[in-house]
């Protein structure tokens, strides 16, 4: 009896020393496709705000774009999440909600500027995050990020179009 006893330890230890490693492998997908969501939320939520707030016509556009290319990214990514087992977060971050109501106090051409200013910093930050991500070869949230990262691209050269022409304008 001692002998089972010594196997049965032996069988749980060798589970528990290779859960972690497991659980390892796990979280930084995970985390990433959780992000992922409360990022498109955040990103349609300020894409809405620039076709309110929003001065020019190419700032309104701008949000447009985002509003809608958030919207279709938010369904693929929830659905990766679903996939992965995750239960998809329903807001964007403090963080984020606190950009947005920082966001939500300007108008006009003050608006422009700082709108273009966050787009172009926000979507450096996600560029390098789905860059690192989408090297997760085989895990359904890199492949999203993969799929995804064209479009984060685009944003961005379009957030530095309107950064550097709000420049002018004021």
């Amino acid at each position: 009896m001692s002998r089972i006893s010594i196997l049965g330890l032996t069988a749980s230890l060798a589970l528990a020393l290779s859960a972690p490693a497991a659980l390892a492998k796990d979280p930084p997908s995970k985390a990433f496709i959780t992000k992922a969501i409360q990022g498109n939320m955040a990103e349609v939520s300020m894409g809405q705000l620039a076709q309110q707030n929003g001065q020019s016509d190419a700032v309104k556009s701008y949000g447009q774009m985002l509003a809608t290319d958030h919207g279709a990214a938010n369904q693929k990514a929830t659905a990766v999440a679903q996939q992965m087992g995750v239960t998809p977060p329903t807001e964007p971050t403090k963080q984020q909600k606190a950009d947005y109501q920082k966001m939500s106090k300007m108008n006009g051409a003050a608006f422009d500027k700082a709108f273009a200013k966050h787009m172009v910093t926000d979507h450096k930050k996600d560029i390098a995050e789905y860059q690192k991500a989408s090297k997760m070869k085989g895990d359904p949230a890199g492949d999203y990020a993969s799929q995804t990262l064209p479009d984060l691209q685009k944003h961005l050269e379009a957030a530095q179009s309107l950064d550097k022409n709000a420049g002018k304008s004021m």
